[in-house]
């Protein structure tokens, strides 16, 4: 119940224009290629009459979008789950109803409550695999935008600040940089290493040290996330994070090699970003 009663973290969509066609062509291309509903037994002109299903989905979609849903949400504030989840709901009988009619009178089934109720069935399939695409579509969004964001504002904190790391050779020569120009540092048996920006270019400079003294030494730095055992990351310089929750493959700056992110700091790497 808790979890419910949460705020709804994504915005409404701002986009219905390009949701409505999506979710039309979404369900013209089931009923077309896949034919449910005994839709393979009509003889006539299946990707027209697809077609008209799938516009009627999507006027039922800006319909209740426009209409109903986007003054309801400027009425309930705070806007929770439970909120989202009922007009989910609303939405997928809306569109199952007017569906349904359509059916009968194409079809020319009669209208009946096991028939319409097979009918919703299936709406809600279809719909509730729509709703999880959508839904991790916002998510993904959601999290590109946090990202964006948040690495702006602490690039920007940290633009005067400069971190060392040392080189534990005696004859060794200690690394300083702007630390908004390191990218990344990787373990290489005794030595490390450490992926920085010199004139907007990446270089890399082996400094003899072990990647555990490195995090030890940027412990301090927030930004400064080890990813994987071999690899620390500058979490500002993150240009594009591709996976799932298996792991990720990072790219950071100008730099176009790509950094592992193993299944063990995924959680940490979400926690971050949101």
């Amino acid at each position: 119940m808790s979890f419910l009663t949460r705020t709804y973290p994504f915005r409404q969509s701002e986009h219905w224009l390009r949701d409505c066609i999506f979710y039309g062509v979404v369900i013209w291309a089931i009923l077309y290629m896949l034919q449910p509903f005994g839709f393979s037994m009509y003889h006539g002109n299946k990707f027209l009459v697809a077609g008209i299903f799938g516009l009627i989905t999507s006027c039922c979609y800006a319909l209740y979008g426009w209409g109903f849903l986007g003054r309801l949400t400027q009425r309930v504030r705070p806007w929770r789950i439970w909120h989202q989840g009922c007009a989910i709901i609303g939405l997928i009988l809306f569109i199952a109803v007017s569906n349904f009619i359509l059916f009968s009178f194409i079809f020319h089934y009669p209208i009946t409550l096991r028939l319409f109720l097979m009918f919703l069935y299936w709406t809600v399939i279809i719909g509730i695999f729509i709703s999880a695409v959508s839904i991790s579509i916002q998510y993904n969004q959601f999290l590109r935008e946090k990202m964006e964001s948040l690495l702006s504002n602490t690039t920007e904190e940290q633009k005067d600040i400069s971190i060392t790391i040392h080189d534990t050779n005696v004859r060794g020569n200690d690394l300083c940089i702007p630390i908004n120009s390191l990218l990344y540092v990787e373990a290489k048996k005794n030595n490390v290493s450490v992926c920085c920006l010199k004139e907007g270019k990446p270089t890399y400079v082996e400094i003899h040290t072990t990647l555990s003294a490195v995090v030890g030494e940027l412990k301090d730095y927030e930004n400064i996330f080890q990813c994987h055992r071999s690899f620390v990351v500058n979490v500002n310089n993150i240009t594009s994070a591709r996976g799932n929750s298996n792991g990720y493959q990072l790219t950071l700056g100008t730099c176009t090699d790509s950094i592992p992110v193993s299944r063990s700091y995924v959680p940490q790497l979400k926690a971050f970003i949101a």
